[in-house]
C-alpha cells in the first residue's frame, strides 16, 4: 500500500470519530484542538453561563452585611444615646452654671429644642461625627483584607471597580445616617425636656422665630454631612492601603488633630484657610439673624476637592494592589 493510501485512509478514519479539527483534515498548530464558539453554550469571553458583571454584589446584599457588623450598632446606639444623655446632665446640672459675660451656646442649650440640638451638633462634630464616619469608611475594605476573605470576593468574581463603588456608597450611606440621626435625635429629645421655643443667638441674645430657623438647621446638617467628606475620603484611601481596620480609622481622625492644631497657628495666615477643618464651624453663620454662607460655600469647596481627590488615588490604587500578599 502506498503512503497516499495509508493517509487518506487515516483521515477518513479521524473525520469518522467526530473531533472537530479532523473533519477537514487538518491538524491545529501544537496539537491544540481549536475551540468552535458557535453552538458550544460557551460566551465568546470564556465567562460562565449568566455571569454578569454589573450584578455582583448589589447593593442590598452589602447594606445587610455592613448592618450586621457589632460597630455599627454600637455606634448607632452611642450617636442616639447621646442627646439624651446630654439632657440629663443639663436636668441634674441644673442652676450649678456661672453665667458669663458672653451668651456661649452651652448657655443657651435649654432654650429650647432648635438650641439643644445647635449645641449637640456643635459638641459632636469635631470629634465623635468624625469617628463615626471614618470607621464606616475605614474599616469598610481593610476589615475584609485582614478577615482574607476580600480575595474571595474578588474571585466571585466581581470587578474590583464595582467593588470598590459599592463599599464606598454603602460607607457614605451610613455615614450620612450617623451625621443625620444625632442632630436629629437631639431635636427631638430637646423639644421634649425643654419646649420648642424661638432661638436664641449666641454671643448677642437674639431671638429668631423657630420655624424661621428650622430650614436653615436642614442646611447645617446638609453642612456637617459635607464637611466629612475629606475624613470619608481619606478614611477610604487607607482601608484600601492596608489590611488594619484600626490604622485606617486612626488615620483619618489623626489627619483631624493635626488640622486642629495647624489651625490654632495664627502665624500661618490666609492658609490655613486651606485647612480640611477650618471652615467646619461656618455653619453657625446660618443660624444668625442675617443668615451668611460665604464661609460654607468655601468649605464646601474644599471639602469637595480634597475627597476627591482622595477618591480616585483609592480607586488608582485598588486596581494594580495586589490582594494576596
Amino acid at each position: 500500500m502506498s503512503d497516499s493510501d495509508i493517509n487518506g485512509a487515516r483521515g477518513t478514519m479521524t473525520g469518522a470519530t467526530g473531533d472537530g479539527p479532523a473533519r477537514s483534515g487538518r491538524v491545529p498548530e501544537h496539537g491544540t484542538p481549536e475551540r468552535e464558539t458557535p453552538g458550544s453554550g460557551v460566551p465568546e469571553n470564556g465567562s460562565a453561563r449568566g455571569y454578569a458583571p454589573g450584578r455582583t454584589l448589589p447593593l442590598s446584599v452589602e447594606i445587610v452585611r455592613q448592618f450586621k457588623r457589632r460597630r455599627t450598632l454600637v455606634m448607632f446606639g452611642l450617636l442616639l444615646a447621646l442627646p439624651w444623655i446630654l439632657v440629663i446632665a443639663f436636668k441634674v446640672g441644673a442652676g450649678s452654671g456661672q453665667p458669663g459675660t458672653t451668651l456661649r451656646i452651652s448657655d443657651l442649650a435649654t432654650e429650647g429644642g432648635l438650641n439643644f440640638a445647635a449645641f449637640a451638633l456643635s459638641v459632636s462634630a469635631s470629634f465623635l461625627l468624625v469617628v463615626a464616619v471614618a470607621l464606616f469608611c475605614g474599616d469598610t475594605v481593610a476589615s475584609e483584607a485582614s478577615w482574607s476573605s476580600l480575595r474571595y470576593l474578588l474571585a466571585a468574581p466581581i470587578p474590583r471597580d464595582r467593588l470598590l463603588r459599592q463599599k464606598l456608597v454603602v460607607a457614605m450611606g451610613y455615614s450620612a445616617a450617623a451625621v443625620i440621626c444625632l442632630p436629629v435625635m437631639a431635636l427631638l429629645a430637646g423639644t421634649l425636656a425643654f419646649g420648642w421655643n424661638d432661638v436664641r443667638v449666641p454671643g448677642t441674645g437674639e431671638t429668631i422665630a423657630a420655624l424661621d430657623v428650622l430650614p436653615r438647621f436642614g442646611v447645617v446638617i446638609g453642612y456637617a454631612l459635607v464637611s466629612q467628606f475629606v475624613v470619608a475620603a481619606l478614611a477610604f484611601l487607607l482601608s484600601v492601603s492596608t489590611d488594619s481596620p484600626l490604622g485606617a480609622v486612626g488615620g483619618a481622625v489623626g489627619l483631624v488633630i493635626i488640622s486642629n492644631i495647624l489651625q490654632a497657628v495664627e502665624a500661618l495666615g490666609g492658609l490655613r484657610e486651606f485647612l480640611p477643618t477650618f471652615w467646619n464651624t461656618a455653619w453657625l453663620d446660618a443660624l444668625a439673624p442675617q443668615p451668611e454662607y460665604d464661609g460654607m460655600l468655601k468649605g464646601v469647596a474644599v471639602s469637595v476637592t480634597y475627597s476627591a481627590i482622595l477618591v480616585a488615588f483609592a480607586f488608582r490604587r485598588f486596581r494594580g494592589k495586589d490582594v494576596v500578599s
